[in-house]
C-alpha cells in the first residue's frame, strides 16, 4: 500500500473538485464484484464491441491509460465505455465515446515496459454523475511505503470488477525481476505469497488507495510475469513521475 503527502496530490492535475469521491461507494471491498458506481472512473477500451484493456477517466475529456494496450496511434474503431458494471448484459448507467486522440509517452519503450503510459482524448466531454465521475492523480513529490494496502479495478481475467488488494513490494520486486528491471518510473504492488494479482486484460486500468476521504491513482497496470504467481508481484507504471508530462498534454491538446 501507498502513503501519499497529502497537501501536494490535490493541487495542479485535478481538473475538478470531485475527483476521487464515489458517491455510491460505501464500503471497502475486495476480490469479489464492486457495487454499482464503486468505482466510477473505470472505463473499459474496447474495438469490435470486445474489451482489451482498461483505463480510468481523469476529467470530462480525458482517459490515462498503459502505452502498450496500443500498438498504434490510429483511433479508428475505438470507443472507450463509461458507467458500466459488466461487460455482459444490461448497463443502464453506460455511456461511450469514440476516441480522437492517441497519445503515448515519447519515451515509452515496448521491450522494457519503460513509460507505458498513455492518454486518450475522447470525442466529446462526459457528464458526471454517480457513476461516471474522474479520479485523483498521484502528485510528483509522492512518497510510496512499503505495506500498504492499494486496489486494481478491471474486467480482466476473473472476470470482476473490483481486483483483489494489492500490497507494495520494493526491493524484493527488483531483485525477483532482475536487477535494473524495475525503474524509478515503476511501482510493485502484490502479496509475497501469490493468488491476488491483476491479470490480462487489466491493462490500462488503475491501481488506487484512499487517502483523507479521496481515491487517488498511483499506478497503471503494466505489467507481470503470470498471473498471482508467489514472489512476482504486479508492476504498475508510477503516476507521480508523469505528472508534468499529463498536465502540458492536457492543456496543449
Amino acid at each position: 500500500n501507498f502513503y501519499w503527502q497529502m497537501v501536494p496530490c490535490y493541487q495542479l492535475l485535478q481538473t475538478s473538485v470531485v475527483c476521487g469521491q464515489p458517491k455510491l461507494n460505501t464500503r471497502i471491498v475486495g476480490g469479489q464484484v464492486a457495487p454499482v458506481g464503486s468505482w466510477p472512473w473505470q472505463v473499459s477500451l474496447q474495438t469490435s464491441g470486445s474489451h482489451f484493456c482498461g483505463g480510468s477517466l481523469i476529467n470530462s475529456q480525458w482517459v490515462l491509460t498503459a502505452a502498450h494496450c496500443f500498438p498504434t496511434s490510429t483511433p479508428t474503431g475505438l470507443t472507450v465505455n463509461l458507467g458500466r458494471q459488466s461487460l455482459r448484459g444490461s448497463n443502464p448507467n453506460a455511456v461511450s465515446r469514440t476516441v480522437t486522440q492517441i497519445i503515448k509517452h515519447p519515451n515509452y519503450n515496448s521491450g522494457t515496459n519503460d513509460n507505458d503510459i498513455c492518454l486518450l482524448r475522447l470525442s466529446s466531454p462526459v457528464t458526471f454523475n454517480n457513476y461516471i465521475s474522474p479520479v485523483c492523480l498521484a502528485a510528483s513529490d509522492s512518497i510510496f511505503y512499503s505495506g500498504v494496502n492499494s486496489w486494481v479495478t478491471g474486467w480482466g481475467d476473473i472476470g470482476t470488477s473490483p481486483k483483489y488488494p494489492q500490497r507494495s513490494l520494493c526491493l524484493q520486486c527488483n531483485c525477483n525481476y532482475g536487477v535494473g528491471r524495475i525503474t524509478d518510473n515503476m511501482i510493485c504492488a502484490g502479496l509475497s505469497a501469490g493468488g491476488k494479482d491483476s491479470c490480462q486484460g487489466d491493462s490500462g486500468g488503475p491501481m488506487v488507495s484512499k487517502q483523507i476521504g479521496r481515491w487517488i491513482q498511483a499506478g497503471i497496470v503494466s505489467f507481470r510475469e503470470g498471473c498471482a504467481r508467489p514472489n512476482l508481484p504486479g508492476v504498475y507504471t508510477r503516476v507521480s513521475k508523469y505528472q508534468t508530462w499529463i498536465t502540458s498534454q492536457i492543456t496543449s491538446n
